[in-house]
């Protein structure tokens, strides 16, 4: 029986969270699950969560696992939240220990163990786990981070983080810390070398040009035929010039500090001070030649 698949569009991060669900069993779990930030104001909403909550509630879904894909720079995570109104256990693969240890001293966390803690579940590469009925194999797509997986599902259809876009868009960056572009050509590779039918859903998009929508699922077959990073013909060497260059001018992500110190730790923020107030941190860097009061 195929899977049930409902997608949760979050615009102002262009990411799009999943409700997956085993209609035989009616056990479900969230993909990406988007926490509402106000980076202007420091404010946290779950407006986003609730709505998919309420379409669990809806759809008769109990919701057993919370899977990130890796921990994301554009946006918060929503699975603490989640996670107390379900009891769900959050999942990412094993390889968040490295990319725990990368940001470890860029936010001097002194108190945070890099061993994967904060999280339920730590997922190795061919991993295979189930929700309800359904299938779910775990596969290691480093390149845009070292931890980031996707997840198979029954073998028809892939979760694929930021992996890869829209087969008319192209690919993620590769230049975060730990990042590397000739790992993700080859996790792209690995990607599409499955057969050609098989759905790929998107984490994220942000519309290709002469697109008038959003869009967020894809084929083998389309992304080989037509991704215009990666399609068919595109060598490795080809890819790692264009990726780097293009990488070159790209800004940081406009949620990356917030993003990363809290997504490290499966969306939790730091503990609350004395006066009741959580605060997060941001690096200050001086310019060259710059001496800082």
């Amino acid at each position: 029986m195929a899977p049930h698949i409902q997608a949760f569009f979050d615009e102002p991060t262009n990411t799009v969270t999943y409700l997956l669900g085993d209609p035989e069993t009616k056990e479900a779990a969230v993909i990406d699950p988007v926490l509402d930030w106000d980076h202007n104001s420091g404010t946290a909403d779950v407006r986003s969560a609730e709505a998919v909550l309420a379409a669990a509630r809806a759809g008769g879904w109990r919701i057993t696992h919370l899977l990130e894909t890796h921990a994301h720079a554009d946006h918060l995570s929503g699975a603490p939240f989640l996670k107390a109104h379900t009891g769900a256990k959050i999942g990412i693969g094993e390889h968040i220990k490295e990319v725990q240890r990368i940001f470890r001293p860029v936010f001097n966390m002194e108190g945070m163990t890099p061993d994967g803690g904060d999280f339920d579940l730590l997922f190795r590469d061919g991993e295979v786990f189930h929700v309800g009925a359904l299938r779910v194999e775990v596969m290691h797509l480093p390149g845009h981070t070292p931890a980031c997986v996707a997840y198979r599902v029954n073998e028809a259809d892939v979760f694929v983080g930021d992996t890869i876009f829209m087969h008319d868009y192209g690919t993620a960056r590769a230049d975060f810390p730990g990042g590397d572009a000739r790992t993700l050509y080859r996790s792209i590779r690995r990607l599409l070398s499955l057969p050609p039918e098989t759905r790929l859903w998107m984490c994220h998009d942000y519309k290709a040009p002469g697109r008038d929508h959003y869009a967020w699922q894809s084929t083998v077959a389309e992304e080989r035929a037509h991704n215009p990073h990666v399609k068919d013909g595109m060598t490795e060497e080809d890819f790692v010039a264009f990726r780097t260059a293009r990488d070159a001018t790209l800004a940081a992500p406009r949620l990356l500090l917030p993003s990363i110190q809290v997504n490290i730790r499966a969306g939790r923020f730091p503990a609350a001070e004395s006066n009741g107030v959580r605060y997060l941190k941001v690096p200050v860097r001086a310019a060259q030649g710059v001496v800082l009061a």
